[in-house]
């Protein structure tokens, strides 16, 4: 079984996020933290992450982190004092991160939130497992519940996930081209930001019958932007029509 910390972390600049994730599956996160732009971000010193297992914070030889529930009810409760004491040594490392758990029961994550916490030197992502987690951890312990969505996960792992790359990808440096998240979904330049983008064409102009709109070959980037907007507009009224949810 792998018990302990790893870290992955490189010569730091002064843009660097400092993130901490506190789970009992620390091995979910390897290919991840090694693939695509977050694993560029950990080489170029962007990023420094340290994974952190919270059954090293309970006691031996079973390590147990989790019991039954007061008052019954089926399932495992994740108990307080291994969890607070895996807090508690992060925030011993990262005095002014900010506690998230990622829960169903917290406000569901936004283009605004993603915004918010990117600005943020550090963050420390709680990953609950089982039924959840003991209510006085939330109490005594965390800043503030994340949600992915209204639906429930085996664990906050894959969440944590969906959160730092969110968030990684508005850090100063770490995509190539900045403008990328200034024209996109649920951004601030694309209408009040709350619309998704126009649909996106490449090469081949004709692909099994199906052509490029002829405005996006027209080299006229006045009507492109109108036309881009009026898609997004379109496309967002749509999703609301079919009951979803644009932010």
């Amino acid at each position: 079984m792998w018990n302990g910390r790893f870290f992955y972390v490189r010569e730091l600049s002064n843009t660097v996020w400092n993130v901490e994730l506190l789970t009992i599956f620390p091995e979910i996160f390897g290919s991840f933290l090694k693939a695509s732009l977050v694993g560029k971000a950990l080489d170029r010193g962007l990023l420094s992450v340290s994974v952190t297992n919270i059954r090293d914070f309970s006691s031996p030889p079973h390590n147990k982190v989790d019991d039954y529930p007061y008052g019954g009810g089926a399932g495992l409760v994740m108990m307080p004092e291994p969890l607070t004491k895996a807090i508690e040594s992060a925030k011993s490392r990262l005095p002014n991160a900010r506690v998230i758990l990622l829960s169903p029961s917290g406000p569901r994550l936004t283009q605004r939130k993603a915004a918010e916490l990117a600005k943020l030197d550090s963050v420390i992502f709680v990953c609950g497992r089982y039924e959840g987690i003991d209510q006085r951890v939330i109490d005594l312990a965390v800043d503030e519940e994340i949600s992915i969505g209204d639906f429930v996960v085996m664990g906050g792992e894959v969440p944590a996930m969906l959160v730092m790359e969110a968030c990684l990808r508005l850090r100063p440096d770490v995509l190539q081209n900045s403008e990328s998240t200034q024209h996109e979904s649920f951004s601030p330049c694309l209408g009040d930001g709350s619309l998704i983008e126009a649909p996106q064409f490449t090469r081949p102009e004709e692909f099994r019958g199906n052509k490029v709109p002829d405005i996006l070959l027209s080299g006229n980037h006045k009507l492109i932007e109108e036309w881009r907007l009026s898609e997004a507009k379109r496309r967002t009224e749509a999703l609301k029509a079919r009951g979803g949810d644009a932010q």
